[in-house]
């Protein structure tokens, strides 16, 4: 399967040619004052050095990281819209990285120390709410670019592309994915027989796993189709597909009454402005002693999604705030019955991820090409340093009905035995 180049997630080719076709000739002395004054911002001791295209590409080896500018329009590029252009930029190899890319990346973020006033105001009245055909849009873009691919690198036990537990350090990526699945199935307190309806499947893991090891019986929602029709093939296998039904749907369809809700990794596609909406939903579906836990990438403060990642990964998304995720539950008779942040653990998951992307590599360049292979690297190391420097976080919400008498009287039920 070669798809060529970034077609799937909207990178024209036109617009991310190797190198300029005009040579850029000898930088002058504002090409060196403007590269001089953006990296300054990084601070006096920061490892990151910066050099232009009549410099030699030289590996460092002192710890620094190197950053070479190919040509003139990409530097002028980076200094008018840095957030943007540098994925474009170093995914079409007209800005190369020598040295540790996450460092680089971690060392930006730490230089910027919260949005600018602008972007705050911004992202905080912001109603970002995508209608069907929007999330229809938006999911396909990412999410259904191939099975193929991401069965490269997820864990191959569950295939979650969501946030693992290691609930201790040495586990593999197939064993945390196993403790991410029991920690929320435990929070839940599902037991047999019950029902569950979940807004978001992904490739069924989780789906499964509940019906397999807790005994309940689902009903999930998903709208890639790529998704949905491995995730039904994959319940036929197991002979569970009489206990869990994939439903090629958007969530706000959803009908019925069950014991439980969850959601792992959808919200940050759903939008702030629909907030009020999904939760009035999710306290619709649950009975009186119902219960439900949302699992989401967050921030500490509002903020716009980096602009490369908006455009060329993950369009629509917004990583909300707790502040933000309660308007799913004040207006709506909700109780949040705990909160838990597991921002490091994300990181972890991450490094996995890389690694197994690293891994194959090769074919992952078959599939698509060069230019494809250094964006998701650049996707996937950006995501580890905005976790381990706190950009991003990740919430789990546990919440019940207003009043529900069946709360837990410790944590105890969560921990105990777990893998």
């Amino acid at each position: 399967m070669n798809r060529g180049r970034l077609e799937p997630l909207g990178v024209p080719g036109s617009d991310l040619e190797l190198s300029d076709k005009a040579a850029p000739g000898t930088p002058s002395a504002l090409d060196r004052w403007v590269l001089k004054t953006a990296v300054s911002q990084l601070g006096p001791n920061s490892p990151v050095k910066a050099a232009l295209w009549d410099e030699p590409d030289v590996t460092p080896r002192d710890g620094t990281v190197r950053v070479r500018i190919l040509d003139r329009k990409a530097l002028w590029m980076l200094a008018v819209n840095p957030d943007l252009h540098f994925g474009d930029l170093y995914s079409a190899g007209r800005v190369e990285v020598r040295g540790s890319l996450q460092l680089l990346l971690e060392e930006i973020y730490r230089a910027s120390f919260g949005p600018s006033v602008l972007a705050s105001v911004v992202a905080r009245f912001r109603a970002l709410a995508p209608d069907l055909s929007e999330s229809k849009r938006n999911i396909h873009h990412h999410y259904d670019i191939g099975n193929d691919f991401y069965n490269l690198w997820l864990d191959r036990d569950a295939h979650q592309y969501t946030c693992a537990y290691f609930a201790d350090p040495s586990m593999t990526i197939e064993q945390a994915q196993q403790a991410k699945m029991h920690h929320v199935c435990r929070k839940l307190q599902l037991k047999p027989g019950e029902t569950v309806v979940e807004a978001g499947s992904g490739w069924g893991g989780f789906a499964l796993f509940m019906a397999q090891n807790y005994g309940v019986r689902v009903r999930t929602f998903n709208i890639s189709k790529e998704q949905v029709a491995f995730a039904r093939a994959w319940a036929k296998q197991r002979n569970l597909d009489n206990q869990v039904e994939f439903v090629e749907d958007d969530y706000r369809n959803a009908t019925g009454n069950y014991d439980a809700f969850v959601s792992i990794g959808m919200l940050e596609h759903v939008g702030v402005g629909n907030y009020k909406g999904l939760g009035a939903l999710m306290g619709k579906l649950i009975g009186p002693n119902g219960r439900g836990l949302v699992h989401s990438i967050g921030r500490d403060t509002p903020a716009m999604l980096n602009a490369w990642i908006d455009k060329r990964i993950f369009p629509g998304a917004q990583p909300p705030t707790i502040r933000q995720m309660m308007d799913m539950f004040e207006p709506n008779g909700l109780s949040v019955l705990d909160l838990e942040n597991i921002r490091l653990h994300y990181a972890k998951t991450l490094e996995w991820w890389l690694q197994r992307y690293e891994e194959n590599v090769e074919a992952v360049r078959g599939m698509f090409d060069e230019t494809f292979v250094r964006a998701w690297r650049l996707y996937l190391v950006g995501s580890i340093a905005a976790f381990t420097t706190g950009k991003l976080q990740l919430f789990q919400v546990l919440y019940a009905r207003t009043g529900a008498k069946n709360v837990p009287w410790t944590r105890a039920h969560v921990y105990r035995d777990h893998p």
